[in-house]
């Protein structure tokens, strides 16, 4: 936690993973981030993993450092609320349809400077998922080895959308800091997807080539890199980007005669050329394979680290959750009082600020816990109305 965004206020209501995503991010920089839910929860409230409580962690950590509304959303009175919170803070971040009491142009009558992030499925509206627009551009289709499509399970795109939501929303507050004006911003994840693809040399590639590029497995296209088992059995990711980890990598496992021969057989050389490592692959993988299989993975891994070649052993993520390099000695995580009463490593910033004292990552609201506060604060309402919104079912509290 740090206080770089402290005195920004944003109102939230979203649910999955990219809008909340983007709220997360400003709440660890210090914004204060209003997160509004159907009283109950919304449609993300209760997803895997959970605990045997029913308690979303999922839940639990993409919402850390904000607070919680909860609302009758179905409900005249409880849609009022909300577009009034947001008039009111006149930052708003949302994965609710373009139309709808939640719209834009709703929302600016009576707040032409509001400034709404609106994430979105596909850019016509039509919804979309992570996985779904995964598949839209290709990816599926070019991991693996086999012939069928692999899909990954990191939500890349969601994540990807978020942070680039966090980033719009800034902007966009950047440039009504010197012209005044609002407006939205709509951020489809098939945008951020192809976009993305276009950024990465993937559309020129296809157009240019007028073919998929082949499945490699875990080979890394254009490099030398690939995954190789050592004696002791452990499998584990090699990748070489520079001239000098080549040499290192060459001269570690004692391939300097063996590399030599391939080189004036196919009358190339490896010493600075990615490409050519790449294209000769199937001369050098077997080499390195023979050699690596004749060496245990401690003592590879010391030579490894002691020529700043980048590798690293395949482990599950119960493994590295008890690495104490990557958790428990990570200055980004702390401790919480996590409204699931389980105690964990919470995550708060990942960038580091050696200038500023990093604070202990927050935990996530009670479901309802600020409605009182925030309708108060925000709306100036009196106690005696707040009571008469929570009894009427209009507002919930935790």
């Amino acid at each position: 936690m740090y206080d770089l965004l402290a005195g920004l206020s944003v109102i939230e209501a979203s649910s999955f993973v990219a809008s909340p995503t983007a709220g997360l991010y400003c709440a660890q920089m210090g914004a204060e981030v209003i997160r509004v839910d159907q009283i109950g929860g919304g449609p993300d409230f209760r997803r895997w993993p959970v605990t045997e409580g029913h308690d979303s962690l999922y839940w639990e950590n993409l919402n850390r450092a904000k607070k919680s509304v909860a609302l009758d959303l179905g409900r005249g009175e409880g849609r009022e609320l909300l577009q009034a919170l947001v008039r009111a803070t006149g930052q708003f971040v949302t994965n609710f349809p373009v139309g709808g009491f939640l719209s834009h142009t709703t929302l600016a009558d009576g707040r032409p400077d509001l400034i709404t992030v609106r994430v979105m499925g596909w850019a016509d509206g039509s919804p979309a998922l992570d996985y779904t627009v995964n598949n839209s551009v290709g990816y599926p289709m070019l991991t693996g080895a086999g012939l069928d499509p692999v899909n990954h399970v990191l939500p890349a795109w969601d994540l990807l959308t978020g942070a680039y939501a966090a980033f719009a929303l800034l902007a966009a507050i950047q440039r009504r800091s010197t012209t005044g004006a609002g407006g939205e911003v709509r951020l489809p994840l098939s945008d951020v997807a192809i976009g993305t693809v276009a950024n990465l040399g993937g559309i020129a590639e296809m157009l240019y080539s007028g073919a998929n590029r082949p499945r490699l497995g875990n080979a890394v296209y254009g490099l030398f890199g690939r995954d190789f088992v050592t004696r002791d059995g452990q499998r584990t990711m090699i990748v070489v980007v520079t001239p000098r980890q080549w040499a290192n990598l060459v001269a570690a496992l004692d391939l300097d005669e063996a590399i030599a021969a391939i080189e004036a057989a196919r009358g190339v050389s490896f010493a600075t050329d990615d490409g050519l490592r790449f294209t000769h692959r199937d001369a050098l993988y077997p080499v390195f394979e023979k050699a690596i299989a004749g060496r245990n993975h401690a003592d590879l891994a010391a030579a490894f680290d002691a020529g700043g070649i980048v590798h690293s052993p395949y482990r599950t993520m119960l493994d590295a959750v008890h690495d104490p390099v990557l958790v428990a000695d990570n200055p980004i995580f702390g401790t919480a009082a996590n409204p699931s009463g389980f105690a964990y490593p919470a995550a708060g910033a990942f960038a580091t600020l050696p200038q500023q004292e990093r604070r202990p990552p927050a935990p996530a609201p009670h479901h309802g816990a600020h409605s009182e506060e925030v309708l108060a604060e925000r709306l100036s309402l009196s106690s005696g109305e707040i009571a008469r919104l929570i009894d009427a079912g209009i507002v919930g509290v935790g």
